[in-house]
């Protein structure tokens, strides 16, 4: 565990440690929530992280047709 200290505006400072294992860099976006009694800071994930995530989750030929039903549907 590392001690930090909380700024006169609230801010913290992530440790360097935790910053390079959980790859939070600059403009990298976290959730502060609290959770039973306890400040939750969770790293959420950037477009970057998500890429690849579906694949092989979804037929090309059915995706076709939803989207030609959609575009139906906007006319």
């Amino acid at each position: 565990m590392t001690e930090v200290a909380v700024s006169k505006k609230g801010q913290i400072t992530i440790p360097v440690e935790l910053r390079r294992k959980f790859h939070i860099e600059e403009g990298s976006k976290v959730e502060v929530t609290e959770e039973d009694g306890v400040i939750v800071v969770r790293k959420l994930p950037s477009i970057f992280d998500l890429a690849g995530s579906g694949a092989g989750k979804g037929d090309v030929e059915e995706l076709k047709k939803m989207l030609d039903r959609m575009r139906e549907e906007d006319v």
